[in-house]
């Protein structure tokens, strides 16, 4: 509670060892951040301090901010950290910080030169605190990580964030998930990105972006030489932002991660993404988890698995895939020797696919993790697995829960694993 954080507060003003402090979940209210905003002025040692799941709220944060100016409070960590030259992380994710608050910690990244990581996530910061931090990028040069992910930033005011990242060259990490964001703004974001060389990982989780904003950005990436991982999972993408993000896979060399977790590209757009897989040479993750995509789009990235090189983990869950995509995927996995992980988690898969994937893991020799819960396999499905486990030395998980697998499959594969 705050009379600790005051305690602590107290220490940190002549401790000279301490670099890290954990104070997550603790009933700390504004009181106590004040306090450890006032410590900050002073500490010279602490590099790292958590406050998640707090409630210091915008005077906790304004001193902590005036803290980081000389260390940085909301309003006082933000003095704070207008003259602290030793803190690099600070994690004040889910502590009531609303707008003034935010503007407190935009301010103090003006002057502040050490810190490296600020998590701000689900809070309540608004306008005052988004133009805050716009005007920090233009002359802030060490900050590279800023999760504003869940707070209140909605209906455009997000565009002077993202217009100030045309030039912003330290920010390598960007989290602007669960915030409503729409096409208007993605389309913004989208010219940033066409300009700026540092931003390695975007997070656009769970916002409104629909085809016309995923065309922005697959243009940008067309252009883009620095971002290797992109976040789009549970916004409203269909077949066509799928065709439009192939084009844009099939010339970007930098993209490693693509998550478009929840969204509908279909087999149409799978089949596109599956062509792109034939000629691109980077990525290395895929995730198309509930995207409906049925036995055409499996069949499509079977064939893109026996050319492709370079994907090692793919993600497949809760869709449509069946047994005669399964049947599809199985034969690639014959001859495709960089796939590590295939989850294949609620897809209808009965027996017949598992026989075929069984067959499949007796000849390869990549595959480390291949996850078939929740689909109809049968004790028979899972003997054939079981078997195949006799032979296969690489494979390091198999899930099969939430099958309709009885004792005696169940015992054939506790068998197999023996030694």
């Amino acid at each position: 509670g705050n009379n600790g954080a005051q305690a602590l507060a107290e220490a940190l003003k002549t401790n000279s060892t301490l670099t890290t402090l954990d104070l997550n979940d603790n009933s700390i209210g504004e009181t106590g951040g004040q306090a450890l905003g006032e410590a900050l002025k002073t500490n010279s040692t602490l590099t790292t301090l958590n406050l998640w799941g707090n409630s210091i709220r915008d005077k906790g944060a304004q001193a902590l901010a005036e803290g980081l100016k000389i260390n940085s409070r909301a309003q006082a960590l933000g003095e704070a950290l207008k003259t602290n030259s030793a803190l690099v992380t600070l994690d004040l994710y889910n502590s009531s910080i609303g707008d003034n608050g935010g503007q407190a910690l935009g301010k103090a990244l003006k002057t502040n030169s050490t810190l490296t990581t600020l998590n701000l996530r689900v809070n309540k910061i608004w306008i005052k605190g988004l133009l805050a931090f716009s005007e920090a990028f233009k002359t802030n040069s060490t900050l590279v990580a800023l999760n504003l992910d869940d707070n209140k930033i909605t209906g455009g005011i997000d565009l002077a964030l993202f217009k100030s990242l045309e030039t912003k060259s330290t920010l390598t990490t960007f989290n602007m998930g669960h915030k409503s964001i729409k096409d208007d703004e993605a389309l913004a974001l989208a010219e940033a990105l066409k300009t700026n060389s540092s931003l390695i990982t975007l997070d656009l989780q769970s916002n409104l972006i629909n085809d016309s904003g995923v065309q922005a950005f697959a243009e940008a990436l067309k252009i883009n030489s620095t971002l290797t991982t992109l976040h789009l999972q549970n916004n409203s993408i269909g077949y066509n932002g799928g065709q439009v993000l192939a084009r844009a896979l099939k010339t970007n060399s930098t993209v490693t991660t693509l998550d478009l977790q929840n969204n509908s590209i279909g087999d149409n757009g799978t089949q596109a993404l599956a062509e792109a897989l034939k000629t691109n040479t980077a990525l290395t993750t895929l995730d198309l988890w509930g995207n409906s995509i049925g036995t055409n789009g499996a069949q499509a990235l079977a064939e893109a698995l026996k050319i492709n090189l370079t994907l090692t983990t793919l993600y497949l869950q809760n869709n449509l895939v069946g047994d005669n995509g399964a049947l599809a995927l199985s034969v690639a996995l014959k001859c495709n020797s960089v796939l590590s992980t295939l989850d294949l988690w609620g897809n209808s898969i009965g027996d017949d696919g598992a026989l075929a994937l069984a067959e499949a893991l007796k000849i390869n020799s990549t595959l480390i993790t291949l996850d078939l819960q929740r689909n109809g396999i049968t004790d028979n499905g899972a003997l054939a697995l079981a078997e195949a486990l006799k032979i296969n030395s690489t494979l390091a998980n198999l899930n099969l829960w939430r099958n309709s697998i009885r004792d005696n499959g169940a015992g054939c594969c506790t068998e197999c694993l023996r030694p």
